[in-house]
């Protein structure tokens, strides 16, 4: 960690906002709270931690889809995305890649057997699989993550407009935290969700904007085309296996799959908008409808961070811009680009704080849920459902307070925002896939697995140390694997989990077909067989009332060879990224 290089820009270059501008985005602010605060006076006035949590499990599949996008397409991808094209060129666009597998498998995977549990907070499942101790662990890593990450989120576009335009860093931080930490207390989790729908809009429409009149000021599509390909900011196809490669194909197409995997699989803020859906077909098709939005965010912020070094190559700004770091230049170039253009430059700045509004009110709420589903409900099992409504709020608010206070400490931080952003979801989201991974796929992991978890966690970090010059897009994969590895040796040391206390419906059934050709005494010493026939079933039956019109669990496993072989597909990633892992450690 370093301080962050000080902004010596001119003041004569600063850009400024004109009253069109300051109205759009008062409007961003003034339509969120609006939104909040009629879901907080409609339908059942978030009297019920169902109605504040998960939105009385009512929701289509529409605005999941576009809540989902926004979660993701914080402010911190808006800005870091051109900054990493324009500085390095086009190999970022492959993660694009990774988005295939990385919603192809949580749509069949993990949102079935998530759904049809019926949880609250995705931590549930390792309790039910494992043990209190590991579903606390679990908990406890989610919340330290997402107070970091919502933190980074909130900061970034402040101190990048403050660095541009001269606006008050602190002053804007705190208007940015208390409007969504207002809207999000008062109106929960439909409020979050449908806050998302209309700033992903306008998070589209301000990129949309940025790219029609860089390209028309910077002399039309193939003048642009001619300054990147001479700059060569077109990257080819880098197959180079090494891992230590910070941008290859594998990298992001293959590494990014994990980073998806922990994001769009186990991560509260995004499981609970699947669980808010009114049926299992709802959740899985707001997954499938994820990808095109994802798709089309990657292509916008790729071609803005083009555009942007066509603008500016071969001209010297060094004086105009003197310690000003990538991140920043992203709004410079913006501001010089819609100078002139009224109301322009406030739809891009609200665009931006439509990111860091979508994705700190997800985590607001989802972290309010975590903590009262996980640390609180527990120990106190006769509280009312209007008393644990009221604490929810009461969470939720504070947690927003504490974004505050943690932004504060994010100035200290001296890389990218992309790269910071990326490198807390991976080595903080790695290990808890990797917890999901165990229990879903090997049934005869156990849950000694909860008194290993300071080993695991110790495990973590020492390897990263060890492999400091890893890809930083291999952080999610390698943690997730070192956790599954460890939880399967101390597995075989302990003895491997009895079929008969393993819960119902937490195992995947990807095991069969795996060991079909095993002799029939040790399929059942790997609980395979049971597990994947009658203790299944017996879970799904009791849920078959609330989901009768969705396709059965062994019908939606039958439903075509995609399926099929995307299954097979991840199994065998699995056992290759092993092998892989192991030969590096040796």
């Amino acid at each position: 960690i370093r301080s962050r290089p000080a902004t010596a820009m001119d003041p004569s270059d600063q850009k400024h906002f004109g009253v069109a501008d300051y109205v759009i985005f008062a409007l961003l602010l003034a339509a969120s709270l609006c939104i909040g605060l009629f879901y907080a006076l409609s339908g059942g006035r978030q009297r019920t931690t169902q109605e504040f949590l998960l939105a009385d499990r009512s929701m289509r599949c529409l605005p999941i889809s576009l809540s989902l996008i926004a979660s993701f397409q914080s402010a911190v991808a808006i800005i870091g995305v051109p900054a990493e094209i324009s500085a390095h060129g086009t190999q970022y666009w492959f993660l694009g890649c990774a988005y295939i597998l990385g919603l192809l498998i949580p749509a069949h995977v993990f949102i079935p057997l998530l759904y049809r549990l019926r949880l609250s907070s995705v931590y549930q499942y390792l309790e039910l699989r494992f043990s209190k101790v590991v579903r606390i662990c679990g908990t406890l890593t989610f919340i330290f993550q997402m107070v970091i990450y919502m933190a980074v989120c909130v900061y970034t576009p402040a101190l990048a407009l403050n660095a541009v335009t001269g606006f008050e860093l602190w002053g804007t931080v705190l208007v940015t935290g208390l409007v969504c930490t207002l809207y999000t207390a008062m109106g929960g989790l439909k409020a979050v969700i449908w806050t998302d729908v209309f700033q992903t809009v306008v998070m589209f429409a301000g990129q949309l904007a940025v790219i029609v009149v860089g390209v028309h000021q910077t002399g039309g599509v193939s003048e642009v085309w001619t300054k990147v390909w001479e700059g060569n900011r077109i990257s080819g196809l880098d197959l180079n296996p090494d891992p230590t490669e910070r941008h290859t194909f594998w990298t992001l197409g293959v590494g990014g799959i994990f980073l998806m995997l922990s994001l769009y699989g186990v991560n509260q803020a995004q499981v609970q908008r699947y669980l808010s859906a009114r049926t299992e077909r709802e959740a899985v098709r707001s997954c499938y409808m994820v990808f095109p939005s994802l798709q089309l965010a990657l292509a916008l912020g790729c071609v803005t961070g083009l555009v942007m070094f066509a603008r500016y190559c071969g001209e010297d700004h060094s004086g105009k811009l003197s310690g000003v770091a990538g991140d920043t230049m992203v709004i410079y170039f913006v501001m010089d680009m819609l100078q002139g253009l009224p109301g322009l430059p406030g739809l891009f700045v609200a665009c931006l704080f439509s990111g860091a509004l979508s994705t700190i009110s997800s985590a607001f709420n989802s972290l309010a849920t975590v903590t009262m589903e996980d640390l609180i409900k527990p120990h106190f099992p006769s509280m009312t459902e209007a008393r644990a409504t009221t604490v929810s709020k009461v969470l939720a608010l504070s947690y927003g307070l504490l974004c505050l206070a943690m932004a504060y400490l994010t100035h200290l931080m001296g890389d990218s925002v992309l790269l910071v952003a990326l490198k807390i979801l991976g080595m903080v989201g790695g290990p808890n896939l990797g917890l999901f991974c165990l229990g879903m796929f090997f049934p005869w992991a156990n849950s000694t697995v909860s008194r290993s978890r300071s080993v695991l966690l110790r495990a973590v970090p020492s390897g990263l140390r060890r492999f400091y010059s890893l890809s930083y897009m291999w952080y999610s994969g390698f943690t997730c694997f070192t956790v599954i590895v460890v939880g399967l040796v101390i597995s075989a040391i302990t003895g491997p989990m009895k079929k008969e206390n393993v819960a119902p419906g937490t195992i995947y059934p990807v095991l069969e077909k795996l060991t079909a050709l095993l002799p029939e005494r040790l399929r059942k010493k790997c609980c395979c067989e049971t597990l994947q026939g009658r203790t299944v079933g017996r879970q799904f039956s009791q849920n078959q009332q609330k989901t009768s019109h969705d396709a059965s669990y062994f019908d939606l496993l039958k439903r075509g060879w995609v399926i099929k072989n995307c299954a097979q597909l991840f199994s065998e990633g699995l056992r290759l990224f092993m092998k892989i892992s192991f030969y590096m450690v040796l």
